[in-house]
């Protein structure tokens, strides 16, 4: 039963991969990646404000930190992923992101003095492989010359920054809640994104529009967060991590049901690599899985 903590997680954050391709022909990336954090803002509010405004003396020496996650993790990596889905699929989008605790890994290296091990570069050469293997379709003599396709790019860029998130949450320990600590993030997110909602097309709230805005601020937002660190409660962060090796699997099922993308032996080859390779790098006992303690996806 404690299993399906991470289960639902791995089901609703593979599913978030789904939202952002279908929200990107039906509302502007700018205007979503607002939304979803206001509505978490709105549900979260009631719940925490008081106490975040008791612990503010406390959360004003680490407000600077809290902003930069916020910019990394909230409006670069979310944003990013939903410009990424009006030119790139849904499994693309889930199989680079899978990448997280790999480049996280790496990153640990000059900010946690964390050891590289043969683990890591094994790992990282088959996942390489792999993507590129999925990404060029078996010609990747066309993938160097022509390059990666715009979507995959941003993706890969948001990736990078979500994984740089994960790593700065591990090496700045702040004496204050999970909970605290998002609810601080989402506002930083709001001001930040408020720019980019300003120029951004306004949405047309319907039964098209609205559902892919409450999913992505209510159910990958809070709801998967919450399953993510109970899961983390009962099994242990090592435990809760390796489910997050299924979600491209997930994923991969999910767009073919309901997006009708074709599924190719590349495809098959890059996540099995890709997938092999992660597992791999972090069978090492001296390495802590990079996804194990993160609140949002």
């Amino acid at each position: 039963m404690l299993y399906l903590f991470p289960i639902i997680t791995v089901f609703i954050w593979a599913g978030n991969s789904i939202i952002n391709k279908m929200a990107s022909t039906v509302i502007d990336p700018g205007a979503i990646s607002f939304y979803r954090w206001l509505v978490a803002f709105i549900v979260l509010t009631p719940f925490l404000i008081s106490p975040a405004w008791k612990n503010r003396k406390t959360i004003a020496v680490y407000l600077p930190k809290l902003a930069l996650l916020a910019l990394l993790g909230m409006v670069i990596n979310q944003s990013l992923g939903y410009y990424a889905g009006l030119s790139t699929t849904a499994l693309n989008l889930s199989l680079i992101t899978s990448l997280v605790p790999l480049m996280g890994l790496f990153l640990s290296i000059p900010l946690l003095n964390q050891k590289l091990t043969w683990y890591a570069v094994l790992g990282a050469v088959i996942s390489f492989g792999g993507l590129v293997i999925m990404l060029s379709h078996g010609d990747v003599v066309g993938l160097f010359s022509q390059g990666m396709n715009r979507g995959d790019t941003l993706v890969l860029l948001g990736t990078l920054a979500y994984a740089l998130y994960v790593v700065l949450i591990k090496r700045w320990r702040m004496p204050i809640s999970n909970w605290q600590s998002v609810y601080v993030q989402v506002c930083c997110a709001l001001v930040m994104l408020l720019p980019l909602f300003s120029v951004s097309t306004p949405v047309n709230f319907n039964q098209q529009t609205t559902p892919l805005i409450l999913y992505a601020g209510l159910l990958a937002s809070i709801i998967a967060p919450w399953c993510w660190m109970m899961g983390i409660e009962h099994l242990g962060a090592d435990k809760a991590a390796i489910f997050m090796n299924l979600m491209p699997a997930v994923t991969a099922v999910f767009a073919s049901v309901i997006l009708n993308e074709q599924l190719t032996l590349f495809h098959y080859s890059g996540m099995a690599m890709i997938i092999g390779g992660v597992i791999l790098a972090q069978r090492s006992n001296s390495t802590k899985p990079v996804m194990a303690e993160v609140p949002q996806k």
